[in-house]
């Protein structure tokens, strides 16, 4: 079954869009009845203190009696938001309203924007720390790159709940999942791809390890000044962590020299590639052009040189969305009790996304569509049974 979302509709306009979002686009939900005194003697005073009581007997019962066990806390700095950049947490919070609008629609799990006036890891992390009574996870989103890296690592280490930066794995998630697809289509194996990833900032870092995970065997990462090998200038922290598993050919140079043979071209850095380089690149080949809103070769162009095309926008084929990950990753670590969203977790995560799509593939088809009712279901379902076969292997 496919579900394709309306296109015939008009884009919105500037004045619509502001609008929708007059006041914010969140609020509060009771779910105790308030309708006479004996409901608010229940709800609060007196009745409230018998909760708190038994709360503070057995801090456990904060599962049962609060909504923190399955509360997402979106946490964000602001420093790296969509492809606007470093546009601070005010305005970054609008996204983060939004992010937790999709917690509830695709995952059914209610979230909490939190944006944070500092770009200081230990702030952040002490900051959360202390606030970790009010929430079950952390969906951290749109910090910059490399500081989002040792911001994960550090909170997943102080804190016992679920982490994940979204921008880097939810990313990495997605488009292993349609990568299978498109393999499935083509009757190809991932561990043969001669894969290209042009951007070494947070996602492409997190793809790149994610299909090393799968079995791909040929992956090609670029940053701003070429190809990542061992030893090269500016080649530090994750970067050069990453020159070390990839590249096994030791490419050296540019694009045009990543892209000369490769089967699959990934572009995660906004940077705009000239539509005439994918003409190097294999027979067959395959173009993930993510950046947003405006992809690095349009797809028209990119679909001239390569039989499959995918895109971050929701207005071509093949839209690579994280909503067909994190709300399914989130609510099956939540409903598995895990303290820890594991490589294995990812993985179980994008196997059901591909699984999904796998009913109804074609070259414009390679993922479902983000509004297919399947979706996080079937991820909810895939990442608990890894955490709980995590949980039983210990």
């Amino acid at each position: 079954m496919t579900i394709v979302p309306e296109r015939t509709r008009p884009a919105p306009t500037t004045e619509e869009i502001l609008a929708a979002h007059l006041g914010g686009k969140l609020s509060t939900g009771v779910r105790a009845p308030l309708a006479d005194a004996r409901d608010l003697a229940v709800a609060y005073t007196p009745g409230v203190a018998q909760v708190s009581r038994a709360i503070a007997a057995d801090g456990s019962a904060a599962a049962r009696y609060t909504w923190a066990h399955r509360l997402v806390a979106v946490v964000s700095d602001g420093t790296a938001v969509l492809g606007l950049g470093d546009i601070g947490p005010r305005a970054a919070l609008p996204v983060m309203e939004g992010k937790s609008a999709l917690f509830k629609a695709f995952g059914g799990l209610d979230s909490i924007p939190i944006v944070l006036d500092t770009t200081d890891v230990e702030e952040i992390v002490q900051t959360l720390v202390r606030l970790r009574p009010s929430f079950g996870a952390v969906n951290l989103e749109d910090v910059a790159a490399p500081r989002c890296f040792e911001l994960e690592r550090r909170l997943i280490e102080a804190l016992d709940c679920p982490v994940m930066h979204d921008d880097q794995h939810g990313t990495a998630i997605v488009l292993l999942a349609a990568l299978r697809g498109a393999c499935a289509v083509q009757g190809r194996p991932l561990a043969g791809l001669r894969i290209v990833i042009s951007g070494a900032g947070a996602a492409g870092v997190a793809c790149a390890r994610i299909l090393l995970a799968a079995g791909a065997t040929d992956v090609v990462v670029l940053d701003s000044r070429g190809i990542l090998v061992p030893g090269r200038a500016g080649v530090l922290g994750e970067k050069a962590a990453l020159a070390e598993i990839t590249n096994p050919r030791r490419v050296a140079g540019g694009l045009p020299d990543a892209l000369a043979g490769a089967d699959v071209f990934v572009g995660l850095s906004g940077a705009a590639l000239p539509a005439p380089v994918l003409a190097g690149m294999a027979p067959e080949a395959m173009v993930f052009a993510l950046s947003n809103p405006d992809p690095e070769v349009h797809p028209d162009q990119a679909a001239e040189y390569a039989a499959i095309v995918a895109t971050g926008r929701s207005d071509f084929p093949n839209q690579i969305n994280n909503v067909l990950a994190f709300p399914g990753v989130f609510r099956g670590a939540l409903d598995a009790g895990a303290h820890r969203i594991t490589e294995a977790m990812k993985l179980a995560a994008a196997e059901a996304i591909f699984a999904v799509a796998s009913d109804d593939l074609a070259a414009d088809r390679i993922v479902p569509s983000p509004f297919d009712p399947r979706v996080a279901p079937a991820v909810s379902a895939a990442v608990a049974a890894a955490a709980d076969r995590m949980a039983d292997a210990q």
